[in-house]
Formats: structure tokens, C-alpha cells, sequence
């Protein structure tokens, strides 16, 4: 367990972080503002409506998990080493259904939105488009969020100092790019 931190510790750490996120999150917004992403919400009705939940959701899923490993590491009761620790599993699980769970439920919700409001749109697309964008994201998220936890804890750092802008910001770069892989894949099966 971490002695108090003073403001100058928690800035120490937290900095580098956030400068990464800032330009991860540019890059992000690249991928956002490039051609092959316009083509791809010119061809999915429905993807403007469901691409601001699914980038938050990606962090309030994984913001859990890291928030769980942060406590569980603090606490003693998780080890910052790749085991097949049963706690560890049972949060790396829940939080890969949750984020699967919630994807749909976007899919579902966007479809339902569109259609009430235009007329029209395709469920399955959609939800084609999110299980892949949400599998691909949550396999990422999932193995970058508790490396990088546990590295920077053996490292001395506070996980609670890294976790929120590590989170947002692969949730964002994660999820932009592979909604535009996920677009183009369900876009050659359907």
C-alpha cells in the first residue's frame, strides 16, 4: 500500500500518461476525420448515432476493470503478475461480457433510433459492426489496461494515477479504428 502521495507525486506520474492520451486522442481524430472513415459513415446509416456511446462506453466498461485492478492491487489481494489468478479472471471475464453486452445493446438502440427517426437502417449491420469493433477493442483494452497496470505498479506507481486517461484514451483509439475495420469487414459479409 502506497504512503500519501503528495500533489507533486500524483502529477509526476500522471503527466506522461496524459500527454500520451493527448496524442493518442489526435490520432484518434485522424482516423475519425479520414476519408476511408467518412466513406464508412456515408455507407452505414447509424454509425454517427452509436459512435459517441460506444467510445464512452469503452471507458466506463474498462474504467471498472481498472479501477477494480487498482483496489485489488492496493489491497493485497491481486498480484501485479500474469497468473491465472481467480479474481483476476473473473474481472478480465466481466468486463469483456459487459463491454460484448453493451456493444449490442448500442447496435440495438441505434437501429431503434434511426428507425424511428428516418425511417430506416439495418439491426443486423449494426450489430455486426459493433460484435466486431466491441471483440477487437475489448481484446486490446483488456490486455494493454492490466499490462500496463501491473508494469507501472512493480514500477511504483500509483495504478490510480494511470488508469482514467490510459482508459479513455485506448478506448478512444481503439474504438475509432476498429469501428472502421469493423465497417469494412461486416461491409464485404453483408
Amino acid at each position: 500500500m502506497y504512503e500519501r502521495e503528495s500533489a507533486w507525486d500524483v502529477y509526476r506520474q500522471a503527466l506522461p500518461v496524459i500527454i500520451v492520451s493527448l496524442v493518442a486522442g489526435l490520432f484518434a481524430g485522424t482516423i475519425l476525420g479520414s476519408e476511408a472513415m467518412r466513406d464508412g459513415i456515408e455507407s452505414v446509416p447509424g454509425i454517427l448515432i452509436l459512435l459517441p456511446a460506444f467510445l464512452a462506453t469503452r471507458g466506463g466498461v474498462y474504467g471498472s476493470l481498472g479501477a477494480r485492478l487498482s483496489s485489488g492491487l492496493h489491497q493485497g489481494i491481486i498480484e501485479p503478475r500474469f497468473t491465472l489468478d481467480r479474481r483476476l479472471s473473473n474481472a478480465v471475464i466481466a468486463s469483456f461480457i459487459n463491454g460484448m453486452v453493451v456493444s449490442v445493446f448500442i447496435a440495438i438502440v441505434a437501429f431503434l433510433v434511426l428507425w424511428i427517426g428516418a425511417g430506416g437502417g439495418n439491426l443486423l449491420q449494426l450489430i455486426g459492426i459493433m460484435v466486431v469493433s466491441g471483440l477487437l477493442s475489448a481484446i486490446l483494452m483488456l490486455s494493454t489496461l492490466v499490462t500496463v497496470v501491473f508494469v507501472g505498479y512493480r514500477r511504483g506507481l500509483d495504478p490510480d494515477n494511470i488508469v482514467g486517461p490510459l482508459v479513455t484514451t485506448l478506448g478512444d483509439v481503439f474504438g475509432v479504428a476498429f469501428l472502421l475495420v469493423a465497417i469494412y469487414l461486416v461491409g464485404l459479409i453483408l
